[in-house]
């Protein structure tokens, strides 16, 4: 593994923004290099400092924007060793920490996971809220190799919290997931339909929470976009549905918190990384335009 990897990240678009304090940053930069439980490709450990390195080759100016002056803030990297239970405990303090401030955590994985985290961080704030996950798997499984804390099952771990689901891009399920969907009356668009019909107007019900956190699987998108995922799958998201999709389910909702997961980088295959830095300075965008509406 190239050893630049294992060095220390620099902070996000530190190339045209300054770090801020925590108290004056409105984005805070979380990384989490877990990986634990992957069950195909690995890699994912080395993903948030690759995301981290490409976002210093970013423009300031993005669509009529520039996101990172209301200050971008990256803490340190998760402690990932030890146990799922006790990692998943460090991300939920971290991710604590920064809404106690009253700002927008983005987490960097690290495997899926840890999405496990920041939702408990979420649901501390006595809030009622919804998780929105664009992913290719439901991720919906009791357990996967023995292990209930797999990226395979982190969704049903949120749905075991009693918190509202709604899935977007998924076009791989086990049958126990599919009708686990059915028997919840869990909402979801999976891609096929999204690929034959698009995103209709408003995608999330209207009794759907208002405050959202948002969870994306980078294997959301078609691995000829993003090859460098642990499970890739055929039929995924481009570019600009992905980035329509953020965007229609932000639309009159509040944003707690996100996560951007699963990127195994490959050394010297760099325009993966690129395009999910580009991903996340994107999501600030979003989040700022919906904000000044």
């Amino acid at each position: 593994m190239n050893a630049d990897f294992y060095a220390d990240p620099p902070n996000f678009h530190a190339d045209e923004f300054s770090p801020r304090a925590p108290e004056e940053a409105a984005f805070h930069i979380i990384p989490v290099p877990w990986e634990a439980s992957v069950s195909y490709g690995g890699g994912t450990a080395n993903g948030p400092n690759a995301i981290l390195k490409a976002s210093l080759q970013l423009e300031a100016y993005l669509d009529g924007n520039v996101p990172g002056e209301a200050g971008i803030y990256t803490t340190s990297s998760v402690n990932c060793n030890g146990i799922a239970s006790d990692v998943i405990d460090r991300i939920r303090f971290a991710t604590a920490h920064c809404l106690a401030l009253n700002k927008l955590p983005i987490l960097l994985g690290g495997e899926h996971s840890m999405t496990l985290g920041p939702v408990k961080a979420v649901r501390d704030l006595g809030k009622p809220f919804g998780v929105v996950q664009f992913d290719a798997h439901a991720d919906l499984r009791e357990n996967y190799g023995d292990d209930p804390f797999s990226h395979a099952c982190v969704m049903k771990r949120i749905l075991d919290l009693d918190i509202s689901i709604f899935q977007i891009g998924v076009r791989s399920i086990a049958k126990e997931e599919a009708e686990l969907r059915e028997s919840r009356n869990l909402n979801y668009l999976d891609a096929e339909e999204i690929q034959r019909s698009g995103f209709p107007d408003t995608i999330l019900p209207e009794e759907f929470p208002e405050n959202l956190f948002i969870t994306f699987d980078v294997d959301a998108f078609d691995p000829s976009l993003i090859p460098e995922t642990g499970t890739p799958e055929p039929g995924g998201l481009n570019w600009y549905q992905a980035i329509e999709g953020l965007a229609n389910v932000l639309r009159g909702r509040k944003i707690l918190g996100a996560d951007f997961v699963e990127l195994a980088p490959n050394p010297g295959r760099h325009a993966s990384d690129f395009i999910i830095a580009k991903l996340v300075y994107k999501f600030m965008d979003l989040v700022q335009k919906r904000d000044a509406l």
